[in-house]
């Protein structure tokens, strides 16, 4: 194939042509002295060989003059010096849904995700776990961090819970602690309260936390479409346990178990009866149930609740092989419980660190991501498209008028968006 441009077009012509065909190998050759270039396009020679193309047009989009460019090596430079605003601003960079931010957000994710495979800064929970746990530790796997999802029906008392549990971790045990808590969003004005951090006022200002609200955008499973990439940005500032709250509904809200070790389920001393355990869903999916507010006059409820539940959960399937749920009491309140349950933490990360299963546990949960990311995308580009938006009103009248089933229409839709890309 010949195409003819003038010699004032051929930076921006050849920058064009690297991203159509980003999906191939493109050879470029000159055909004569006026400008005329031929262009080949042959299959990939290899995965490999995909891989490294994609990761390097993904890096060479910016020119190194350019603000975009400065800015990714400035957020860069301050989240391997464990600066807390330029980790702020590097969530806000990745949870944009502007184009080119979101491109400098992933780019500077890769590189922060580089840096963490390359070269893993010293942690401060590998030496807690080797100095407190080293008689249960058979296996040469690291523990570098922690990552710790809380939910639960609103009112349980998560705020004040992950405030105390992380008072605990930081002072007590000198970890660095990132909390990230998903706000539910309206979904007739898309705006969120973000009250999480003003109610975990005293964690807010520990110089070892930090504490990150973060609207759901009216994503469903309880966490936000970027909460994954947030959890990595706090992990290459250097954060030893990161923690998600996520909204917290009801049953549905298990998204969270993909991106975390453990899952944590927190209730209320009346939070329903023997049945109530037996339910699928955020059941099964929970390595802990805890039993919040155990004290004063609701603590025999506690109790109660507590023996119903351990009850229950024995006619559920354990969710590992090498653990079994646990229910204990805990009171945000006064304190009490969390030490014991520290333990058991500890000990949960001892037995999937022995068995091998805590790293094929993460790498599932990348794989589960990307494809989160899939279907995220899909849509938005799907909502964008030309021969999508032409049709989409006039098909919508139809299916109000129920002159056409929704089915029918979104097939029209489909085969209009594939067939045109």
């Amino acid at each position: 194939m010949l195409l003819k441009i003038s010699n004032l077009q051929k930076t921006l012509f050849l920058r064009k042509l690297r991203k159509v065909f980003q999906h191939k190998t493109v050879k470029f050759s000159c055909a004569s002295s006026h400008g005329d270039y031929k262009f080949k396009d042959t299959p990939k020679v290899s995965y490999e060989g995909l891989y490294v193309q994609d990761l390097q047009n993904l890096t060479e989009h910016f020119d190194e003059s350019s603000f975009e460019y400065r800015t990714v090596q400035r957020l860069y430079q301050g989240l391997c010096s464990s600066d807390r605003a330029s980790l702020a601003e590097s969530i806000t960079l990745v949870e944009s849904g502007n184009s080119t931010k979101k491109h400098m957000g992933q780019t500077l994710l890769q590189s922060v995700m580089s840096q963490m495979k390359s070269s893993p800064r010293e942690s401060n929970l590998t030496k807690f776990f080797e100095e407190n746990v080293t008689e249960k530790k058979d296996t040469r796997t690291e523990l570098r961090t922690m990552r710790i999802g809380i939910t639960g029906p609103p009112g349980a008392g998560k705020s004040t819970f992950i405030e105390n549990f992380g008072i605990y971790l930081t002072k007590k045990l000198g970890l660095k602690v990132a909390v990230l808590a998903v706000d539910p969003s309206s979904n007739r004005t898309g705006g969120s309260l973000l009250g999480d951090k003003t109610r975990m006022s005293q964690l807010s200002v520990e110089p070892m936390a930090y504490v990150r609200p973060s609207p759901s955008q009216g994503e469903l499973g309880g966490v936000a479409r970027n909460t994954m990439e947030a959890l990595l940005l706090c992990e290459g500032a250097g954060y030893d346990v990161m923690i998600i709250e996520t909204v917290g509904v009801g049953q549905s809200e298990v998204a969270v178990a993909d991106m975390t070790d453990m899952f944590v389920l927190l209730i209320p001393p009346a939070g329903g009866d023997e049945l109530q355990g037996l339910k699928r869903g955020i059941i099964e999916n929970c390595d802990f149930v805890l039993v919040n507010k155990a004290d004063g006059d609701l603590l025999p409820a506690a109790r109660k609740i507590q023996t119903e539940y351990t009850s229950a959960l024995k006619f559920i399937p354990r969710k590992h092989e090498e653990w079994r749920t646990r229910v204990r009491r805990v009171s945000s309140l006064n304190g009490d419980g969390i030490d014991d349950l520290w333990l058991l933490m500890i000990d949960f990360y001892s037995a999937l660190l022995a068995s091998g299963k805590f790293e094929s546990m993460r790498m599932q949960q990348r794989k589960i991501w990307m494809w989160h990311h899939i279907h995220s995308d899909i849509l938005q580009r799907f909502k964008k498209n030309l021969s999508v938006t032409e049709k989409l009103h006039s098909l919508t009248k139809l299916v109000e008028n129920g002159d056409v089933t929704p089915g029918v229409a979104s097939d029209i839709l489909l085969d209009n968006f594939f067939n045109k890309n």
